[in-house]
């Protein structure tokens, strides 16, 4: 849009002061409300963008935090590769915030004034549109009248001098034209006195009724500049409130002054910076390497406790080979024992980094009482287990609890559960320490879902 110099210029439709023109201001009241409605739609959909890329960031960070505790990076590496995930779900938790803002806070905002600044009639449009439209019709009623008589005064007097102008031609021809008598010459040279009084007189009135006009000016523009003003005035609350709004949006969208937002980077740089290659070295040394402790072979005295099978359960719930256990021995209340080569675990750095990895450091030669701990990665959970009375293991279930699901899952590997949001399902285990439970679908299909997933029926 284009503005005109203060001095005054020319519009395209022509000048204010002619009739008709203030509509253009009148005009402007409907268009501030129209405004209003575009700026909450405009930031509507922007608080719909802070809305899913925080989602995305939160997606993101579930998958691969899942897949680098199942993965094999360790150590310090791998905790400066949590740290990312983890400011992922700090980042998204800060558009979020800014999405709520922009929903929230800043439309409310905007309505709350539309609504004061706008009233609605019952007959449709709005009060300050039609108290501006009668003001300027008011004020420009009488002007436009005495324009009216001008533009009639200066019509008839442009029409005299045309008929004074056509009576002279006759007149000339005649008197070059032998053939014509001199009464007739005689009465074109009346005509022509006729018309040239019937001009004057027309021009008399011509210029009475302009110097009215132009009386009456000064008296039209105050007052058209009085109703004016007051649409100023509107207009300049509507402008202000309008900064004002882009300045809160602006806050809330300019992160680099946020320091939650500053302190994320912050400590995801010193989580990066102190990743230390040689600690990670020694540390699968100790763990995994010779610096491990070791149950050298002895020599075993045969007796029939050893020789008692249990079996152990796979996570897909089918029965594996039995497992015999060795070096079981009997104690003083007649409870078996069992050596530190039953316990069969996944490896997770995160899980053992502050008992097993700094005692391995202070006490290698008596890492975990000198048992030789088997660690693996799989790409599938351990469940948790438990012993029953006859020694075996089993899986910590519950039940067939009904839970429903609360968002859309598709599993990301072979043993995990896919299901829509509302799908109901059989939860068949308790949450393991990473948040997996095992259930079923109404299809008969067992598998892992996430906990966080579903809520119980009925809650």
């Amino acid at each position: 849009m284009s503005s005109e110099d203060d001095a005054g210029g020319e519009a395209p439709g022509g000048s204010f002061w002619e009739a008709g023109n203030y509509r253009r201001t009148v005009k402007r009241v409907d268009d501030g409300y129209r405004l209003c409605n575009d700026l909450i739609s405009c930031f509507q959909e922007r608080a719909k963008i802070e809305k899913n890329y925080a989602q995305q960031l939160t997606e993101w960070s579930r998958k691969w935090r899942t897949n680098v505790e199942k993965g094999p990076q360790y150590g310090t590496l791998e905790k400066a590769w949590h740290a990312f995930l983890t400011a992922a779900d700090k980042l998204s938790e800060i558009h979020l915030a800014v999405r709520n803002h922009l929903a929230g806070e800043d439309s409310d905002k905007i309505k709350a004034w539309q609504k004061e600044a706008y009233h609605k009639q019952m007959i449709g449009g709005f009060k300050e549109t039609k108290e501006a439209e009668d003001g300027f019709r008011k004020a420009q009623k009488p002007w436009v009248k005495k324009m009216k008589d001008v533009e009639t005064s200066k019509k008839n007097y442009h029409a005299a001098r045309k008929e004074e102008k056509t009576a002279h031609t006759r007149e000339n021809h005649a008197k070059a034209d032998s053939s014509v008598s001199q009464e007739q010459l005689r009465k074109l040279q009346e005509r022509v006195e006729k018309c040239t009084q019937e001009a004057e007189k027309c021009k008399d009135q011509y210029e009475k009724m302009l110097e009215e006009l132009n009386r009456y000016n000064p008296r039209y523009m105050e007052d058209m500049e009085q109703v004016f003003e007051g649409c100023q005035e509107a207009e300049r609350k509507r402008l202000c409130f309008f900064k004002e709004m882009f300045l809160n949006l602006h806050q809330h969208l300019n992160l680099s002054t946020s320091e939650s937002f500053h302190a994320l980077y912050r400590d995801l740089y010193q989580v990066v910076i102190a990743a230390d290659n040689q600690e990670d070295l020694k540390w699968w040394r100790n763990t995994h390497g010779p610096g491990m402790a070791m149950n050298w072979p002895h020599f075993e005295e045969w007796s029939l406790e050893t020789q008692r099978p249990i079996t152990k359960k796979e996570k897909s719930g089918k029965m594996a080979d039995d497992v015999t256990l060795t070096s079981i021995l009997p104690t003083r209340d007649g409870v078996v024992s069992q050596t530190p080569l039953q316990t069969r675990r996944r490896f997770s750095y995160q899980e053992e980094q502050n008992s097993l990895f700094y005692d391995s450091l202070r006490a290698p030669a008596h890492v975990n009482g000198g048992k030789e701990d088997i660690s693996e990665w799989s790409d599938e959970d351990t469940p948790k287990k438990c012993l029953d009375a006859n020694g075996h293991e089993e899986d910590i279930k519950v039940p067939g609890v009904r839970v429903r699901a609360l968002y859309d899952y598709t599993g990301q590997e072979a043993d995990e559960l896919s299901f829509k949001a509302g799908e109901e399902l059989m939860k068949m285990s308790e949450e393991d320490e990473q948040g997996w439970c095992k259930g079923q679908l109404l299809t008969g299909q067992v598998g892992l879902y996430p906990a966080n997933y579903v809520e119980k029926v009925g809650s």
